[in-house]
């Protein structure tokens, strides 16, 4: 097909037939112009996402998510979960379940991520109080009815990627067996954590790439793995970044915007941490560790097994989040031992997270 820009490659010819066959018929009736059809952005799973222009101006977003690597009908799902609760997210306008594609709405090209870099602070602050707004409603009025749950299986999954692909892969560590008991016992007590939180519906990535600036704001993206879960787990993804870090204070008040407002709309029930600030942001930080650790695992697995070495920059980072909270709680401090091989110096001088 020759109306394919030259910057969308397919790797694989038997795809892009069956692409081809299902937007030709679609952009006649929906009026859009294939010759303008252009990446948009990919992620760190199969997905990708081609931007294509349409009648008066109006372009739109197609998800190219290959199966058996992507399910887009959990994508549709979790779409009409977010409409329903009313928060800004594309209009699913067309899809092709069986193949995998998906036509969108378009939220524009401006990434939360992206402002929040260069922003000063009071541009920075209204962006994330209404992220925050966002973030409470989709809590209260989210349905995680029928979601996968959050549970002990997955969260102890989750952990096991960091000492698989971070310790072992990436630097080559082996850890003795006192080593590997002192692992078990950090995932234990961030595991009982997590699972004692209320629990309500869980985006999974509720984070600055995944918001977009538009109107009304945010727009959220990249919701398919939603999840029932704890009820901290999407503040401390926003607070703590995967691409952007903030000073602790400023952390601290919009952490506590979050829990004046989450109280006040009984998404925290009667748990102990809807009565003190002190023990929600206990919970915060260490759902924050489980979820860091995770993603350190996740980004070693992104260099090494998907040949994308560019996630591995951030690593720093995450170390950095670790070690601050592990120094902070008496359960945690065994976690500097088994990371300063990996660290160095990082566990006992200061290190800027901006």
């Amino acid at each position: 097909m020759t109306a394919t820009a030259p910057t969308v490659t397919w790797t694989d010819a038997q795809r892009e037939a069956a692409f081809w066959r299902w937007l030709t018929p679609l952009a006649q009736a929906q009026g859009l112009d294939v010759a303008t059809l252009a990446p948009a952005s990919a992620d760190a799973s199969f997905r990708r996402y081609l931007r294509v222009q349409g009648a008066g101006g109006v372009s739109r977003i197609i998800m190219d998510a290959p199966p058996p690597q992507e399910d887009v009908r959990h994508f549709v799902d979790v779409a009409a979960r977010l409409q329903r609760a009313g928060l800004h997210v594309p209009e699913v306008l067309a899809v092709d379940e069986t193949q995998g594609f998906i036509l969108l709405s378009d939220l524009g090209n401006t990434l939360y991520l992206k402002v929040l870099q260069s922003a000063e602070l009071p541009e920075a602050d209204a962006l994330m109080r209404s992220a925050v707004k966002a973030l409470v409603q989709w809590q209260q009025h989210g349905d995680a009815t029928g979601l996968p749950v959050y549970d002990e299986a997955l969260l102890q999954r989750e952990l096991a990627l960091f000492p698989e692909w971070c310790v072992g892969r990436e630097y080559g560590v082996t850890w003795t067996d006192k080593q590997q008991a002192t692992w078990q016992q950090i995932c234990r007590v961030l595991v009982d954590s997590a699972l004692a939180q209320p629990q309500v519906v869980v985006h999974r990535d509720w984070m600055p790439r995944n918001l977009m600036v538009c109107e009304p704001n945010p727009g959220v993206l990249d919701f398919q793995d939603a999840v029932r879960g704890p009820v901290t787990y999407d503040i401390a993804s926003l607070l703590r970044d995967a691409f952007h870090s903030w000073d602790e204070a400023q952390e601290i008040d919009w952490a506590a915007r979050w829990w004046q407002q989450a109280r006040a709309a009984g998404v925290l029930g009667e748990h102990d941490m809807a009565a003190d600030f002190g023990e929600a942001w206990r919970a915060l930080e260490y759902m924050g560790l489980q979820r860091h650790l995770k993603v350190l695992g996740i980004f070693c697995r992104l260099k090494h097994r998907d040949g994308k070495p560019h996630y591995a920059t951030d690593l720093p980072r995450f170390f950095a989040y670790v070690t601050r909270v592990a120094l902070r709680y008496r359960e945690l401090k065994p976690l500097i031992g088994l990371i300063e091989p990996m660290t160095g110096s990082l566990t006992t001088t200061a290190f800027s997270l901006r």
